[in-house]
């Protein structure tokens, strides 16, 4: 699990085919590396990876085919930045939201706006993600934990303080590039117990059931 905090923005030194998979090799300054172990995971611009080589000043981490269809980094080329954030641990605060590095889909930068000191990011979601985006809800971004605005017919936008735009590839965003999204973890499992169980179709939440116990 992640928070959405991006611990530092990295750069990619290599991005290698590997039978079919690839291996990206991941160079950091900040991340403390000699804390930690082969097997952990990383979010690598909202995807979780495993650790599989550790190297002084960069780590090793291999990349599947379907992780590679369902998200930007088959794309990546060498010497990109990549967000990066270690996984979450229990003494840490948690100051954005539950993040799982499972990304459910792409997202296209639409328009940047200047508003105030701040810029008004409008992204293009996927049609079959929009249902699970509410406004002042949270989302996902290339592994950073960001506060929806407004929603639009297509899309959503929020609002990135000077901050972030320094501490995250928020800063390097051009309309029409491709992001990583990843909704809500409440959304899907309250989708998920909202709806009839396949042998017994009157089962499951509805909302009588939360208006009678005090949740609505």
């Amino acid at each position: 699990m992640f928070t959405g905090i991006i611990g530092e923005v990295g750069k990619l030194l290599r991005n290698d085919p590997q039978g079919g998979d690839r291996r990206l090799q991941i160079g950091v300054s900040e991340l403390p590396l000699a804390a930690m172990e082969l097997g952990e995971s990383v979010a690598v611009n909202g995807v979780c990876l495993t650790l599989v080589e550790i190297n002084g000043t960069s780590f090793a981490a291999d990349v599947s085919i379907e992780t590679l269809n369902c998200t930007s980094l088959g794309n990546l080329p060498v010497g990109a930045a990549v967000n990066l954030e270690r996984a979450l641990t229990l003494n840490q605060p948690l100051g954005g939201h539950l993040v799982s590095g499972h990304v459910d889909g792409l997202g296209k930068v639409a328009a940047m706006i200047p508003d105030g000191r701040s810029t008004r990011f409008e992204f293009d979601a996927p049609v079959e993600l929009m249902r699970y985006i509410a406004a002042k809800g949270s989302i996902t971004i290339d592994g950073t934990s960001l506060t929806v605005n407004s929603l639009s017919d297509h899309g959503f936008s929020v609002n990135i303080i000077p901050h972030t735009l320094e501490r995250t590839l928020m800063g390097e965003y051009q309309v029409g590039r491709s992001v990583n999204l990843e909704v809500d973890l409440i959304a899907r499992y309250l989708e998920r117990l909202m709806a009839p169980q396949a042998s017994q179709k009157t089962s499951g939440v509805t909302i009588n059931t939360l208006r009678d116990n005090g949740l609505l």
